[in-house]
């Protein structure tokens, strides 16, 4: 027996081999660690004869597979390396010819012309090599064709969307892997910005008309028109959910749209202004899909959206993720606004974050040491609804 089959040819590293192997079949890199859940003691021995390390505590094993070639080439037990030593012991990879035809096969799939240069850059990248091997992925690829071509959609909840093009009504849920593309192809086809979460991720779906949570997702506006509801409750605050905004989306003026961060803003423009109240809309702390929507409908119709929120380091935050999809001019959210306010306000506490349209404003607050609310400059922005 060889010294590779001593090191790696065993039972208990049978798993890691088996690992390894899978990379190399769909050419991913061998640069991470890989992880067994639920371990046996045998197996967390082996690695510890094979590494010299005792196994940490708890069920699950992970090993460094960069550690194991290192291994392999300073003991001379395979100076090629891990990938070539596995190779050896299970054998070699099918054809490269071979393999990259059935590459090739697969991405012939995306036919979408929306999504060219998009599909391009993906077969450039790995993500579709780990999320299934060449011989399923043209599979994949067709189904994620058909979803595509089907979008965007009319307004219609995910699931009955999935299984009207897949078959499938829980195709695009978040853990499936036709999910990760299509999300990926979708957000290409609304030109959003990339993102990260579940707000983001309803987001992008209602972007192509397409509702998850589309009930429990709501904004509140006030003095909006453009839609029989809204003149019907002309001078109240209304909750509009993304259902109804994807559904039945208000026809929009190119008109000045106010943003709040504060539902006590909308309260009171109602008590002070009633149906003469200019447009506003709150994002009700962070903004979620529904928010998100409303906004870009209201550039899309070549709206200007004027922000307010909060002088804290929270509030910057969220202006700063407007600021990052929508484009909007601060209204009394500057450096001049903050030190206007005065000396008023609790002591500002947390971590500081630089306010992304106006580089002075983080350092003024830093030195002033105070948050102030909306609540505090609550008549200055009463004045500007009412002018």
């Amino acid at each position: 027996m060889t010294r590779l089959h001593r090191l790696l040819g065993g039972e208990d590293l049978a798993w890691l081999v088996a690992r390894v192997r899978k990379r190399l079949e769909r050419a991913e890199p061998l640069d991470i660690s890989v992880t067994l859940p639920n371990a046996t003691e045998a197996q967390r021995q082996a690695v510890h004869r094979l590494l010299g390390r005792a196994p940490r505590p708890g069920r699950a094993l992970s090993v460094s597979l960069p550690s194991v070639d290192d291994l392999l080439r300073r003991s001379g037990a395979h100076p090629d390396g891990l990938a070539s030593a596995v190779l050896e012991l299970t054998g070699p990879l099918p054809d490269a010819v071979d393999l990259e035809a059935l590459w090739d096969k697969a991405f012939e799939q995306l036919t979408d012309p929306r999504l060219a240069e998009w599909a391009l850059s993906l077969r450039a990248g790995g993500l579709v090599k780990r999320l299934a091997p060449a011989p399923q992925a043209a599979d994949l690829l067709a189904t994620l064709n058909v979803v595509v071509r089907n979008l965007p959609s009319q307004g219609e909840p995910i699931g009955r969307f999935a299984a009207r093009t897949t078959g499938d009504a829980h195709a695009l849920d978040d853990d499936r892997p036709l999910a990760t593309l299509a999300l990926r192809a979708a957000r290409v086809l609304s030109g959003l910005p990339d993102g990260s979460g579940a707000e983001w991720r309803r987001e992008v779906w209602a972007s192509v008309g397409l509702m998850r949570d589309e009930l429990s997702t709501t904004v509140i506006a006030l003095g909006l028109t453009g839609h029989r509801g809204l003149e019907a409750w002309r001078g109240q605050p209304v909750h509009l959910t993304l259902r109804q905004l994807v559904r039945d989306p208000p026809r929009l003026a190119p008109v000045d749209v106010f943003v709040c961060e504060n539902p006590v803003v909308v309260a009171a423009a109602a008590d002070h202004l009633g149906p003469s109240c200019p447009p506003l809309v709150c994002t009700s702390g962070q903004p979620g899909a529904a928010v998100m929507h409303l906004l870009r409908l209201i550039v899309s119709a070549h709206g200007t959206l004027h922000y307010h929120g909060d002088f804290d380091w929270g509030g910057l935050r969220i202006a700063n993720v407007l600021h990052g999809r929508v484009p909007f001019t601060p209204w009394r959210f500057d450096t001049a606004s903050y030190l206007a306010a005065g000396d008023v306000g609790r002591p500002l506490t947390g971590t500081p974050v630089e306010a992304l349209w106006d580089p002075a404003l983080a350092p003024a607050m830093s030195q002033a040491g105070r948050r102030v609310e909306e609540e505090l400059v609550l008549d200055d922005l009463l004045e500007d609804l009412s002018a």
